[in-house]
This record gives C-alpha cells, structure tokens and sequence, in this order.
C-alpha cells in the first residue's frame, strides 16, 4: 500500500498535499492522518509526512502515531470528521458535499480493521440488550 491508495479519499489527498507544502493543517488534521494513514504507510513515512507540519518535530509525529497505535483508533465517520474540521482553520473536506469524507468508502482498509469494527458493534448490541 501506498500514498496513491491514500489519495483516494479526498480527506487524505488534502491531509497530505497540505503536510508536502508545510501548511498546518491542525491538531485534528493530524490525529486523521495518522489515525489512516497507519494502516497505508510503513511507520517512518506517517513519522515524515507528520514532521512536516510546521509545529511538529520527528519527536512529537512518533509520540502521535505511537499514542494512535497503541490505543488502536480506528479512522473516525464523516460525522466526527465534520466535527473535528469545524474545531480548527485547516479544511480537509467539504462539510456541505455528504460524498466528502467518508473514509470508509473511498479507501480499502485491511480485513483486521473491519473486523473490529464488527466486534464493537456486536459488543455494543449486547450491551444494550442487557
């Protein structure tokens, strides 16, 4: 997997051209990208493309992507991602077009992913019942 794959979502083609002209592109902006891209990149390309935030150092992009894996966040919905870009400048996505930012459709995450997020929902229904 690779960039290309990445570009596929419009969210990620922005996070990405935004990190490759060192804008910043938020607290949010980051946490996406490394929440997604963890899953397309090797662990040093996600550590050098978040080190080109102008806030952000080798040091701050591996503590990011470190807390993202071991805490094994899963991308977020279109939903937090409209919530997440209304909190900050940078624009990732278009809130209005309900075709932007859905993640889940644009990009082929590996099986484990799905899996997961089959599991919650099941332990979440089970929850519930009870």
């Amino acid at each position: 997997m690779a960039v290309e794959d990445l570009r596929k979502s419009d969210v990620m083609s922005n996070l990405l051209d935004g990190l490759e002209q060192g804008k910043d592109i938020g607290h949010y902006g980051k946490f996406v990208f490394a929440t997604v891209a963890r899953h397309f990149l090797e662990p040093e390309q996600v550590v050098e493309y978040l080190a080109k935030a102008p806030d952000t150092d080798e040091r701050d992009a591996r503590g990011l992507l470190d807390q993202v894996q071991s805490r094994d966040y899963n991308a977020p919905r279109r939903e937090k991602l409209v919530d997440y870009q209304s909190q900050q400048e940078f624009r990732f996505m278009d809130p209005d077009n309900p075709d932007s930012g859905n993640l889940y459709r644009d990009l082929q995450f590996p099986d484990d992913v799905y899996e997961d997020i089959s599991e919650y929902h099941e332990q979440r229904a089970e929850s519930n019942q009870g």
